[in-house]
């Protein structure tokens, strides 16, 4: 089960797979969820781990009513890929 951690006192979220955390740094406005970058350890890179991380977010964004304003290219990307989300990137 896939379980990504909103951490506020850092600002990002955070998945933790085989021990390694790969994390969102986000910024938040009244209405909106800035995601400035998405990192995933390089032992966790091409396992699906950053996308699983981009599932979390996003499900977090459209439970608190929050746009995505994707600064970072591979959440832009995720995005993009997942049309069921085009409600959420502003």
């Amino acid at each position: 089960m896939t379980h990504v951690i909103d951490n506020p006192a850092t600002g990002r979220f955070e998945l933790v797979e085989q021990g390694l955390t790969a994390y969102a740094d986000y910024r938040l406005t009244p209405d909106r969820m800035i995601i400035d970058y998405v990192f995933s350890p390089t032992a966790l890179r091409g396992a699906g781990t950053a996308g699983r991380l981009m599932q979390g977010v996003t499900e977090a964004a459209r439970a608190r009513n929050l746009k995505i304003t994707p600064l970072c290219g591979y959440a832009a990307a995720w995005l993009k890929r997942h049309p069921e989300t085009a409600d959420l990137v502003a």
